[in-house]
């Protein structure tokens, strides 16, 4: 486990809810001064994702770049490691294969696989969904932010929190104990995402 400062807006990409495509969003994303940025794609081939990923993986050379659920793509291209949800490569396997040196992150939806991941080693927690949200149709009911305090008293790792987040919400997050906030429909679906992504870095200043 390394010693990971993760503090902020932390971007994942979503084609399908774009208006301008995920190059475009990434470097919105960048211009906004985001520190992590996460490329999430579900519907392209290999070949498309292993090409996007590497254009995403050069832009985002001064940042972290993690690449969701496919380890075979953030070892392809170099990525800063990945993101892994309770269904994807178990950890243990993912380590093996990327080495101690890269990052991995682990989606949670209870305090006991919180602990789990923390425990195998996990770089930090995504914590998902803390309200209901559409990104995901098929995802599990909210945890909401108590489960945040909850996770927060047990562990130091940076926590990301995820699902149903918009600017009206944020900062109830963030004060549970969140060191990061991801909202992707409240910021890729508008028409000026760097802007949208300094209203929320705005709220860990203020």
């Amino acid at each position: 486990m390394k010693n990971l400062s993760l503090k902020g807006y932390y971007f994942i990409t979503d084609a399908n809810l774009s208006r301008a495509g995920n190059i475009h969003d990434v470097k919105a994303a960048l211009a906004a001064g985001v520190e992590i940025v996460q490329y999430r794609e579900k519907l392209k081939s290999t070949k498309e994702m292993h090409e996007e990923a590497w254009l995403l993986r050069k832009l985002c050379k001064d940042i972290i770049f993690l690449i969701n659920d496919r380890v075979d793509i953030a070892q392809a291209v170099c990525a800063s490691g990945v993101h892994l949800g309770q269904s994807d490569m178990p950890y243990s396997a993912a380590r093996k294969i990327l080495g101690k040196k890269k990052i991995i992150g682990v989606t949670v939806h209870s305090l006991e696989e919180a602990k789990k991941a923390h425990r195998i080693g996990a770089d930090y927690l995504g914590i998902s969904p803390i309200f209901k949200t559409l990104t995901k149709p098929d995802t599990l009911s909210p945890v909401g932010v108590e489960l945040i305090r909850r996770i927060r008293l047990k562990t130091t790792i940076p926590l990301v929190a995820i699902g149903g987040i918009n600017l009206s919400n944020a900062q109830e997050v963030i004060a549970a104990g969140a060191d990061c906030v991801c909202a992707i429909s409240a910021v890729v679906s508008k028409n000026n995402v760097r802007q949208e992504i300094r209203k929320f870095q705005k709220l860990f200043s203020s």
